[in-house]
């Protein structure tokens, strides 16, 4: 890490000299390290050190964005004269509201030194434990194991400075025999908050239940999905539906529908990056201050994430959800997603359940088929239980979804109290709050042979 006092000195020199209107430097320093393993063996242990340095110039209302990785003064003086350039050979941008003011941000805990100091050695003795599990059943297991130190800090010429550092770990396993496979995944700011062996062990306890699947036909069953499952669902509609600008040009499932009741009203769906139950971080790449967005609010739709360009657009204000500068112009995304719990324990969610199916998470989903619909496609795996009379019978073949989120969670029969953190797409600045869902109905549309 390099630390608040020398980025800023060094950066701020480097801001000083620009010869635009407005000018804002983005840093993302990361210091990251993965520990991956397949056959019950570690097969690549890998470090990075890198950081992006973004530079934001605005002459007028034209914006020029470059970048770099290399703090050498030459290159960031190079990187900032770039930005300069392209500012003045792009179309002004009419929604440009000009860069954010100063603001004060809620002082947030996210830097541990357990994580930051977790080293090859420690990662490589959690995996023998891991693999430990699988082994007691003769599975093998495969994964990958990480951990990194991040800083992140946006300034501007208007006054914006602003810093964070953060940690976080992540884990997820596949146990597997010759006919089954069971998954299991975790994530934390401090690493010592994971606990691998209980992963571990329901990783496994899984693929032994999975063994030998039988076959169902597709169709419309009830389902209970698992946390892993119900959070891909949420990322694809993250991208979707729940970014300002999808809402703004009419191809979300929200848009036009604020106000209306879309789904049961057990579901409440909201970003709130300053709850330390999820990895809490407390600015977007503006250097605005992030703030807690209601979704769905027990079914009702109310809002969508937004940025200042965008928010500009809709005439309101910035949720401080801004993107990289690079990622601007895909307008605004939320970072720390909640499905907010229920009152049912899990282990109850499946003893009431008279005929249905356990689907432990997704792969190969797509929410482009027909997204004002809420439409999304994609398969089972790493766990498929058939459930008759409140017992998990035995495992099922894969099956392929497609199925409408808006109808599907309209059939809310219980939620869980217990939820899970799952990494999202840049678990660095946050991740998924999510509990167990029974839906009453849930379209299969297609089965697989493994």
């Amino acid at each position: 890490m390099i630390g608040k006092e020398k980025l800023f000195a060094k950066l701020e020199d480097v801001l000083a000299q620009s010869k635009a209107d407005q000018t804002e430097i983005v840093f993302i320093g990361s210091e990251s390290a993965l520990t991956r393993y397949a056959n019950s063996h570690i097969h690549q242990n890998v470090s990075e050190n890198n950081s992006k340095i973004y530079f934001r110039s605005v002459v007028g209302k034209r914006v020029g964005v470059a970048s770099t990785n290399s703090l050498a003064a030459a290159d960031l003086k190079k990187t900032l004269a770039d930005s300069y350039t392209i500012a003045g050979t792009q179309p002004e941008n009419p929604h440009f509201p000009g860069l954010p003011k100063p603001a004060k941000y809620k002082k947030l805990v996210t830097f541990s030194e357990t994580t930051a100091g977790t080293t090859p050695r420690d990662r490589a003795g959690i995996v023998k434990k891991i693999i430990s599990h699988a082994s007691k059943k003769k599975f093998t297991m495969a994964g990958s194991l990480s951990n990194s130190t991040d800083e992140i800090a946006v300034l501007n010429s208007l006054g914006v400075r602003a810093y964070q550092p953060v940690t976080v770990a992540s884990v997820n396993m596949i146990a597997m025999s010759d006919t089954s496979s069971g998954y299991a995944a975790g994530t934390a700011r401090d690493i010592t908050e994971i606990d691998f062996d209980a992963l571990a062990a329901r990783a496994v306890e899984k693929c032994n239940r999975s063994q030998n699947p039988g076959e169902i036909k597709p169709g419309d069953y009830e389902v209970i999905l698992e946390p892993p499952a119900v959070s891909e669902m949420l990322e694809w509609l993250n991208y979707v539906s729940f970014n300002s600008k999808p809402y703004l040009q009419g191809t979300s499932f929200l848009s036009g529908k604020i106000g209306k009741k879309l789904t049961s009203n057990q579901i409440t769906v909201y970003d709130h990056a300053l709850d330390d139950k999820s990895l809490a971080f407390p600015f977007d790449f503006e250097g605005v201050p992030k703030k807690k967005v209601v979704i769905l609010d027990k079914g009702v739709a109310k809002g969508v994430v937004y940025d200042r360009a965008m928010a500009l657009k809709d005439k309101t204000k910035s949720t401080g959800h801004a993107l990289t500068p690079d990622n601007a112009a895909e307008g605004a995304l939320a970072f720390n997603l909640f499905m907010a719990p229920g009152k049912v324990k899990r282990e109850k969610m499946i003893t009431g359940m008279k005929k249905g199916i356990l689907v432990t998470r997704f792969h190969y989903l797509n929410g482009y088929i027909d997204p004002r619909n809420s439409v999304l496609t994609g398969m089972t795996r790493d766990g498929t239980f058939l459930v008759e009379n409140g017992e998990i019978v035995g495992g099922l073949k894969n099956l392929r979804f497609t199925d409408s989120f808006l109808r599907a969670f309209d059939s809310v029969v219980a939620i869980s109290k217990e939820v899970e953190r799952h990494a999202s797409w840049w678990s660095a600045v946050g991740c998924m709050t999510i509990p167990t869902v029974h839906l009453g109905s849930f379209r299969f549309s297609g089965k697989t042979d493994f």
